[in-house]
């Protein structure tokens, strides 16, 4: 074989190399940054036939100014390490890609070897998780907010409650109390949807039907958005059914329908869509937080104002509003998040300036029959004559609660944490019907302090009482309907209703000690 066919072989194998490199690949000339060759692969991804890969240059892919910086790194000739760029395929889509480039000759001319890596998954990946991170951490920190507003409301709430009980009817005292109460009522509220976004709340789950919900509050709703909106429902009669807290569900759908009126100014159609979705692998491959399956869907539409990608991306951050000041606590939103997330659902947001929004909220679809609903019995307040052993470590909360206690006729022993409570336990000769503590405590928590006190005094029932509950605390204290507890800010009324309840529950007292 002569020497001079050797090359021609060695040609044909690299290029075949070439076109049939899985990854994509092309090669550009230096000076106008024109192709001069793709492969097969390249073509694929962007959309283009080899064809017409050939016709187009570096500008057809790339921004004006990503140009600039693509055009100055290709005047280096000795840079070689990869770079990482946003393109625009032939559909329109956008790709985040990485290329690493290598200085060639092809046909006598300065050219460039690109390799081309698509990261645009592992990009959406890493932006989902620093969001998350970010949302953790401000969770966190609105969580801890919320606990320590909580058992200041308690105070207030109680005190407030306290006065008022012992004024006359006539009393012109009355009006100023009253308005004290609902203040905290209104703060509670916004504790309580910061408790919701950072998912440090007991929630009360039941097998909910959407549809039945959605319709049960359409009156409302069509208060809430004015005559100038026009709701419509479109409500898929098969939907599946949910797991879910009623009322935060319906937090959910208000939260979305207050925030579509407020896009409208000048009215407009507002659409609640209900139906069933299944989530496949390429939806939860860019949402990594949810796990593959069948969920319901609730939609809710509107033609209104519409917005741009970086108000989108902000939209259930807490706080962010873009509502004139007084205008918006930039918690509704935030609120949706944290309640969709506690329910292993997922969001997704499309809008568009000046031609409306959609946000589809996705739960888990569930195949168990609906809870029945108990019929509501107020309780009449009893007066009590058990003995009680109250810890909390806040000094304002533990005499609220310990005064409000001995006004109904309990003997309380209050202790101002875990170390006196096992004190005043083993000294006190008589019989300690309840213990009421709190969950979070220095040093010993109220399950480990329950748990103790329950061997020591088997026949002692518990509640547990805490201004929010993580995770964590969700697991240590049961809370499947499983153990007793009182969420803060909590009035007198509540407090009474919530001893009696506990005191005449015998099933509490093997679970409370239960490790």
């Amino acid at each position: 074989m002569p020497a001079k066919s050797i090359p021609r072989e060695n040609d044909k194998k690299l290029r075949l190399l070439f076109e049939e490199n899985p990854q994509p690949m092309w090669v550009m000339d230096s000076k106008d940054q024109r192709f001069l060759a793709v492969n097969r692969a390249a073509a694929r991804l962007y959309g283009y036939s080899e064809e017409e890969f050939r016709e187009l240059s570096a500008a057809s892919l790339q921004s004006e100014e990503e140009l600039r910086r693509f055009v100055n790194e290709m005047s280096d000739s000795t840079r070689t390490t990869p770079g990482l760029w946003r393109h625009r395929t032939k559909s329109g889509r956008i790709l985040d890609v990485e290329i690493t480039m290598h200085p060639i000759q092809q046909g006598g001319r300065d050219a460039r070897l690109a390799v081309v890596l698509d990261v645009t998954g592992r990009r959406q990946l890493e932006d989902q998780l620093r969001q998350a991170q970010k949302m953790e951490a401000v969770g966190m920190l609105a969580g801890g907010v919320a606990h320590d507003f909580n058992n200041l409301l308690t105070i207030i709430t109680g005190y407030s409650q306290l006065v008022l009980n012992n004024l006359r009817v006539d009393d012109p005292n009355r009006y100023s109390v009253e308005q004290i109460i609902k203040a905290a009522e209104r703060a509670a509220g916004l504790t309580q949807q910061l408790l919701v976004y950072s998912r440090r709340q007991v929630l009360q789950p039941k097998v909910l039907d959407i549809n039945r919900l959605v319709s049960s509050l359409t009156a409302m709703l069509q208060r809430l958005i004015g005559e100038d909106v026009d709701l419509r429902l479109v409500l898929r009669p098969d939907v599946g059914r949910i797991h879910a807290d009623a009322g935060q569900v319906e937090q959910v759908l208000m939260n979305l329908v207050v925030n579509a009126r407020d896009a409208m100014p000048d009215g407009g159609v507002l659409t609640v869509e209900t139906g069933n979705a299944e989530l496949d692998e390429s939806y939860t491959n860019k949402h990594m937080e949810v796990k593959s399956g069948s969920y319901i869907m609730l939609a809710v539409s509107d033609n209104g104002t519409g917005m741009d990608e970086a108000t989108s991306a902000r939209l259930f951050e807490p706080f962010f509003t873009t509502k004139g000041v007084g205008k918006g606590t930039g918690l509704g939103l935030s609120t949706v998040f944290g309640i969709v997330k506690q329910c292993g659902g997922s969001l997704q947001v499309s809008s568009e300036l000046g031609h409306g929004t959609s946000v589809k909220v996705f739960l888990p679809r569930i195949d168990q029959p609906l809870a029945l609903d108990p019929e509501a019995q107020r309780k009449v307040l009893a007066r009590g004559h058990e003995t009680i052993l109250l810890v909390e470590d806040d000094d304002m909360v533990r005499n609220l609660v310990r005064e409000t206690l001995n006004r109904t006729g309990y003997t309380v022993l209050d202790a101002n944490g875990p170390v006196e409570a096992c004190r005043l336990s083993d000294e006190f000769q008589g019989t300690i019907q309840l213990l009421i503590t709190d969950v979070v405590m220095p040093k010993i928590n109220g399950r480990e302090l329950a748990g103790r006190l329950v061997r020591r005094r088997p026949g002692i029932k518990v509640l547990y009482m805490s201004g929010y509950t993580d995770s964590a605390i969700a697991n240590m204290v049961g809370l499947q309907k499983e153990l007793a507890f009182l969420q803060k800010p909590f009035t007198p009324v509540g407090l009474i209703e919530k001893v009696r309840e506990v005191l005449e529950n015998d099933n509490l007292i093997r679970r409370a000690g239960s490790e």
